[in-house]
Order: structure tokens, then sequence, then C-alpha cells
């Protein structure tokens, strides 16, 4: 017999463009069990309705239009949670499931993780983002009345889940302290890079558009990524530093890109930016394969101060040199494969570009480092025995003692 049936729910990106929860799901079918998912279709990728990709069911649905303003994230995930509830019946209908594991943002999957405990099913809170200080970073401490509805809906989250998730231990200190009934209901699974998929690959000088080095930022550009700074750095590096021989790379999209393009415009620094959207996983490997020098710019702020950073983790496994500005859980991944600057200080951030721009055998010490660290900690098939342990508590693995009485059970029923 087959391992139980897990239904992910997922609203911030389709799948399997969503990473994390696309390993996530890849572990749990790799240990027998059946994986389905719920998420909302891509704008140019992720457009089927349904699709099963390496024996993992994936039902989409067409989000609504939203913008960056309360009312627009309103619209956005009331959509969300209605259509995610339609289809958990019928995938409950169709193939069944044991156990709902909801990914944040939002936090208000918990109401459909309540109907469906009430039906004897177990509840996974897998938070990956602190979402009311993502809305309070967004909205400049506006609004205080739906930031504190926020803050009951991350509460609700935590009292209802059987297991909650989190990518670090600062958010994990946050759900202890926030709902959390009991230390052991909490696991910590890290953002860790997949080995198998982070391949070094000869590096294509045609990619640095005729310049010497490359800078690289991977990722999604919103309010709370900080691209601007990158933008600001090189800034200093072309008209403080004199550099005419580096090109800054940003691959990835999000809400901030038109406004990002225009501000590299202000700054007259379109002979020295790149931007290509986002890319598919090997031409991303090929940028970062060509990079120097990976960019972490995420400034100091109540969410960022306890996020993990994939991209800084991608960069590492890589074998690239990171320059980032000094956060909790930045420092917790990179240890010394990053050069810090004080947050938010793009001259000191800048510097320290430039100081590995100038010792190639710092940058290549630096990489080094950075791939042992994420093939010896940080990667995937190391943190992932943090979800097979959470998944454990609800799905004890049988002991031998019980294989052999269930064998003798099937022996003697034939």
């Amino acid at each position: 017999m087959g391992r139980p049936g897990v239904l992910m729910l997922v609203e911030n990106l389709s799948v399997p463009a969503d990473p994390r929860v696309w390993r996530e799901a890849q572990t749990l079918r790799r240990q027998g069990f059946q994986v389905s998912i719920i998420c909302p279709m891509g704008e140019t990728r992720d457009r089927e309705t349904y699709t099963c990709i390496d024996g993992i069911r994936i039902y989409r649905y067409r989000p609504a239009s939203a913008n960056n303003s309360p009312s627009g994230y309103m619209k956005e995930y009331g959509v969300a949670m209605f259509k995610t509830f339609c289809l958990s019946l019928k995938v409950w209908l169709r193939h069944g499931f044991d156990v709902i594991h909801a990914a944040n943002p939002p936090d208000t999957f918990f109401l459909i993780g309540l109907f469906f405990r009430l039906c004897g099913k177990y509840y996974i809170f897998d938070q990956h983002d602190l979402a009311p200080a993502m809305f309070r970073v967004r909205f400049a401490g506006r609004m205080q009345p739906l930031y504190r509805l926020l803050r009951f809906f991350e509460w609700c989250s935590y009292r209802t889940a059987n297991i909650i998730i989190t990518t670090n231990v600062s958010q994990r200190r946050n759900a202890l302290a926030h709902g959390a009934r009991r230390s052991g209901q909490v696991f910590v699974v890290r953002n860790g890079p997949d080995l198998a998929r982070y391949t070094r690959i000869p590096p294509d000088p045609e990619l640095k558009r005729g310049k010497r080095y490359m800078l690289a930022y991977v990722g999604v550009m919103g309010a709370q990524d900080g691209v601007e700074y990158a933008l600001y750095a090189l800034k200093e590096l072309v008209q403080k530093h004199g550099r005419r021989d580096v090109l800054l790379t940003l691959i990835g999209d999000g809400d901030q890109l038109a406004s990002l393009r225009i501000l590299a415009q202000a700054l007259k620094l379109e002979p020295y930016t790149h931007f290509t959207g986002w890319l598919s996983q090997n031409d991303m490997l090929r940028y970062l394969s060509a990079a120097d020098i990976g960019l972490s710019p995420d400034p100091s702020n109540e969410l960022n101060d306890r996020s993990t950073m994939l991209k800084t983790m991608e960069y590492m496994a890589m074998g690239k040199p990171v320059v980032a500005f000094d956060l909790p859980e930045t420092r917790c991944s990179a240890q010394d494969a990053a050069l810090y600057a004080t947050p938010n200080r793009v001259e000191e951030f800048a510097a320290h570009i430039a100081t590995l721009l100038d010792d190639e055998a710092l940058r290549l010490s630096m990489g080094t480092r950075g791939r042992q660290r994420v093939e010896e900690e940080l990667c995937w098939e190391r943190t992932s025995r943090q979800l097979l342990l959470a998944y454990e508590q609800l799905f004890p693995a049988p002991t031998a003692a019980q294989q052999s009485r269930d064998s003798i059970t099937v022996s003697a029923g034939h």
C-alpha cells in the first residue's frame, strides 16, 4: 500500500516554478506519499489547468488581477481562497488525501485547514514569509488595523496547525512566541539548493556583453527585496570608483521591475545593466556560471532580518562569492562566503564589490567555501530530512515488528 495522501496549497507562485514547494513535493513523492498541488497559473508559464509531473498531480486556477494596494491584495487572496477551496473538494472526491500542507502567504489557508480538520485531516502550516512583517514593510507602517488583522490570521494559522514548518530559526522563535503550542510542533526546513540542479558549467564570456566582470542578482524584484540598492551600488562603482568594466545582470521579475528599469535609466546605468526577466533553470545556471559575484541587496527591516534568502545560497551553490547587507539570517547562511556591509549603507556595499573585483584569489576562496558549506550543511539533500521528520510526527514509520505482523495478517488472509 502507498503512503498517505498530501494536498499542498500555494498562492504566491505557480508550481513547479515555486522552487521550495516543488522540492518538498518531490521529496514527499519519493517517500511514497501521494501528492497533489493546488496553485495559481503563471503569467507566461504553468498555464495548464491540470497536469501530472513526476507522479505529482497539479491543479491550477486563473488568479485575479491584482495591484500593489490593500484592496488589490484582498481581491487576489479572496479569489484564491474561493478557487482553492473548490479545487480542494474536487481533489478530495477524486483522489482523497490525509493532510493539507499549506504554504504562505497568505495566512488565510487555515480556514480551509479548519474545514478539513473537522473531516479528520491533518493541517501543516508551511511558513515561507512573515506575512504581517511583509505587509508593514510594503506599506511603511500604514493601515495598522489591517496589520493587526494579519497578526490574528498568523496566530490562527499557528493554532490550527498540527505541524508548523519554518525556513529558519528566527521564524521558529516567532512561531513559538505567537501561537505554537509546543516546541516539538515546529520544524525548521531551510531553503537549501538542490545540488543535483546547481552544477557549474563552463562560463560563456558572451553573457558579459563586452565587460570584464559580471555581477548577478537572481530572484523576485519586490518592494522588500532592495534591488534598488544594487543599482545605487553600481552607480557608486561607475561614477565614484571609475569602473567601466562591470555589468550588472538582473535575473527575475516582480512588481518593482518596471520602476527598476526606469531607475537604471535615470542613473544613466543602461550600458552597465541587463534585465533578463525570468529564465529557465538552465539559462539561469549559464548566467551564474559566467558571473563573478552574487549580490544580496536585501535591506534591514523586520521582515528581512528574520528571512533566509534563497538567492544567497544559490550563489554559494554555484561557487560564487556574495556581497550582502549584514542581516542575521544572511550571515547565518553564508558565514565567510560573503562580505557584509553595514545594513542599508550603499557606499559600503559598493566598496565590498570593488574589493572582490580587485582580488581574484579572494573571490575564488570565498566561492569555494560557499560551495563547501552548501554541500556539507545547507543543501536540500540535508535540510529535507527535517521535512520528513515533521511528517513522521503525523505518520510514524512502521516498526519491524509491525511490518512482520502485517505480513502475517496478509498471508493469513490469503
